[in-house]
């Protein structure tokens, strides 16, 4: 009879700490999806930023239209890239293409609206930065339980696959809404 009840409280000793690891990794992958959907954010917000940018930029430099439509060509492979794509680097380098404008035309850089767009721009890649931050540091923190023990001896049977820092699976990838394109 003893035996029994030692046999049934390791059985539920076993099954309150299966609970526990499976509800902590849950939490911690949801930390990770919440990553990638803050950097989702943060790209929609460059990405609506971007003609209000060239928009500006046109009334003053129209004659720069192949760094104009160069931005707005980048603009649209990365709403349409992945967030980890060679697209978003394409776009940065339009985009600074498109900012080093405002030293070659006095006006446009004393321009208010420039001036803004340009701040938005800015503290928007800052937002960018921190989020992929916070986003490998809890692919670092969910990798690190998963990988555990005694989580290490579950998880596996649980569904918990490593989570990759720089690879994104499709399922983890948001999609960053369309704006209209700019016509010349």
């Amino acid at each position: 009879m003893i035996a029994i009840f030692i046999v049934l409280g390791l059985v539920v000793l076993l099954a309150v700490v299966v609970v526990g690891i499976y509800n902590r990794l849950v939490a911690m992958r949801q930390n990770v999806n919440q990553g990638v959907a803050d950097i989702d954010a943060q790209l929609r917000q460059r990405h609506d930023l971007i003609p209000n940018l060239v928009e500006t930029v046109k009334g003053y430099a129209s004659h720069e239209k192949d760094t104009l439509d160069s931005v707005i060509s980048a603009r649209n492979a990365a709403a349409q890239g992945g967030v980890s794509s060679g697209d978003e680097t394409q776009l940065k380098i339009a985009l600074d293409r498109l900012l080093a404008l405002g030293e070659a035309y006095p006006d446009l850089k004393a321009s208010a609206n420039f001036q803004e767009l340009q701040r938005e721009l800015s503290d928007v890649e800052d937002k960018l930065a921190a989020a992929r931050r916070a986003l490998n540091a809890a692919v670092s923190r969910y990798n690190t339980s998963r990988e555990s023990f005694p989580a290490i001896v579950f998880a596996g049977a649980l569904g918990f696959q490593t989570a990759d820092f720089h690879r994104l699976d499709e399922s983890e990838k948001g999609t960053v809404d369309q704006v209209p394109n700019i016509a010349f």
